[in-house]
C-alpha cells in the first residue's frame, strides 16, 4: 500500500485503519470513530500510549493482537520516512517562505476566517518536533495541526485540575494505591479499603493575554487554549487586551473555537496595535477586581511585557493584583529564548509582583501550567 502524506491525525489513523483490513483485520467504521474519539482523552504525544490505545481499540482476537505491534511499527514509520523523503525534495529556499507564510496564517485565525472550521482530533504528528516548535515559526500547513494540538491538551489539563481527590471516610471512590500500600505488611490481602472522594476545587482562575502587535505570532495560539481549557473548567474568567481591555468570558463559552473568533474579530480592542498593559490592567482592577479577586484566585498573564504605556501605572496595578490574588503568574514567549533577560520597562516594573514566572513559546510549555495551580 503506497503511503500519502497526511497532515492531521484522523486522516492518519483511517489510512491507518484501512492498512489493516488489507492485513486481515475486520474493521468498522465504528471503531474507526471510536478510535478518533479516544485521542482526545489520552497524551497521544507519546508514541507508547498512541500505540497502546490503537492495539486496544483495533485488535478483536489473540491473532490481531500478536501481530498488531508489528504492523504499527511497518506503518508509521513508513510513513514517516515518506515524510522526510517530501521534506529532502523541498527546495531549501522553502524555509523562509513558510516563515513568511506563518505570519499571515496566524493573522487570518486571529481576524477570524471566514472558510469552514474543520474539527479534527489533535495529531500524534509524524514529526513531534511540532510540540517543540516556538508558535512564532510554526509554517502555514501545520498551523491548523497545531492548534487541535493545543485544544486537545488544554481539555485534558484543565480536567486533570479539576479532577483533585481527598480521604474520604465514608464508601466513596477505593483508593486502589493507597489500599494496596496499607495492605503490604500483610501479604497483600485487602483487609482495610481506602475511600477517597472528589476534593472540591474552590480556586479560581483570571487570565489575561496580551494581543498587541508584538503578540500577534502567538496570540491565536493562546486564545486556542483559553478557550478550550474553559470548556472544561468552570471557574475562570478571560480577558484580552492591547491598547485597552476587553473581558472575553461568555465569547470562549462559544463551542466553536472558529465562532469564538469570528465574535471577537468583531470587537474593537485595538489588535495587533500598541500595548498599554498598564492602563488594560487599571481598567481590570477597577471594573472587574471586586468580582473576581480574592485568595482563592490565581491572575495568569499572557505577554512579553512590551508597553507604550504608564509604567508607574502598571506597576501599581500588578501590586494591588498580587496583594488581593492567591498567586500571579506571568507566562512570556520570549522566555523560550536562552538568552531572554527582563530588559523592557514593562517586564521590569512587573517581575516583583510575580509568583511564578515561565515560558509559554510552544505546546510543550503549555504543558506546565497545571503544575502552578
Amino acid at each position: 500500500m503506497m503511503l500519502e502524506r497526511q497532515l492531521s491525525l484522523s486522516k492518519n489513523i483511517v489510512q491507518f485503519c484501512r492498512y489493516l483490513r488489507l492485513k486481515n483485520f475486520m474493521l468498522s467504521a465504528e471503531e474507526e470513530a471510536l478510535a478518533l474519539q479516544t485521542f482526545q482523552f489520552i497524551d497521544y504525544t507519546s508514541r507508547s500510549v498512541f500505540q497502546s490505545a490503537l492495539k486496544a481499540i483495533l485488535c478483536r482476537t489473540k491473532t490481531q493482537t500478536d501481530e498488531f505491534d508489528h504492523h504499527f511499527t511497518t506503518y508509521w514509520n513508513e510513513l514517516e520516512n515518506a515524510v522526510d523523503s517530501k521534506i529532502k525534495s523541498e527546495p531549501k529556499n522553502k524555509n523562509q517562505l513558510k516563515r513568511e507564510a506563518a505570519f499571515k496564517s496566524i493573522n487570518t485565525w486571529l481576524h477570524g476566517n471566514r472558510e469552514k472550521e474543520t474539527e479534527e482530533i489533535a495529531t500524534y504528528s509524524s514529526n513531534e518536533n511540532l510540540l517543540q516548535k516556538d508558535f512564532s515559526s510554526v509554517p502555514e500547513d501545520e498551523a491548523n495541526e497545531l492548534m487541535q494540538c493545543i485544544k486537545s491538551l488544554s481539555k485534558r489539563l484543565a480536567a486533570k485540575t479539576s479532577r483533585r481527590y481527598e480521604r474520604s471516610h465514608k464508601m466513596d471512590l477505593p483508593d486502589l494505591r493507597k489500599t494496596l500500600r496499607k495492605n503490604m505488611r500483610r501479604g497483600g490481602e485487602l483487609l482495610d479499603i481506602i475511600h477517597k472522594r472528589p476534593k472540591r476545587n474552590r480556586v479560581k482562575l483570571v487570565v489575561l493575554c496580551d494581543v498587541s502587535k508584538s503578540m500577534d505570532l502567538y496570540a491565536a495560539f493562546l486564545i486556542q487554549f483559553m478557550h478550550a481549557f474553559q470548556q472544561v473548567f468552570r471557574h475562570m474568567d478571560t480577558f484580552v487586551f492591547s491598547t485597552n481591555l476587553l473581558r472575553i468570558t461568555s465569547i470562549l463559552k462559544q463551542k466553536s473555537f472558529r465562532d469564538a473568533m469570528q465574535l471577537l474579530s468583531n470587537e474593537d480592542i485595538g489588535w495587533s496595535g500598541g500595548t498599554r498593559i498598564g492602563e488594560s490592567l487599571n481598567a481590570f482592577i477597577n471594573e472587574f477586581g471586586k468580582k473576581v479577586l480574592d485568595s482563592k484566585t490565581i491572575v495568569i498573564i499572557l505577554s512579553d511585557g512590551w508597553d507604550t504605556g504608564n509604567i508607574d501605572l502598571l506597576e501599581n496595578s500588578m501590586a494591588v493584583i498580587s496583594k488581593k490574588s492567591k498567586k500571579t503568574i506571568w507566562l512570556n514567549p520570549l522566555a523560550g529564548n536562552k538568552s531572554y533577560r527582563h530588559e523592557v520597562a514593562g517586564m521590569k516594573a512587573a517581575i516583583p509582583y510575580i509568583d511564578v514566572f515561565a515560558a509559554v513559546h510552544n505546546a510543550e510549555s503549555l504543558r506546565q501550567i497545571s503544575k502552578w495551580l
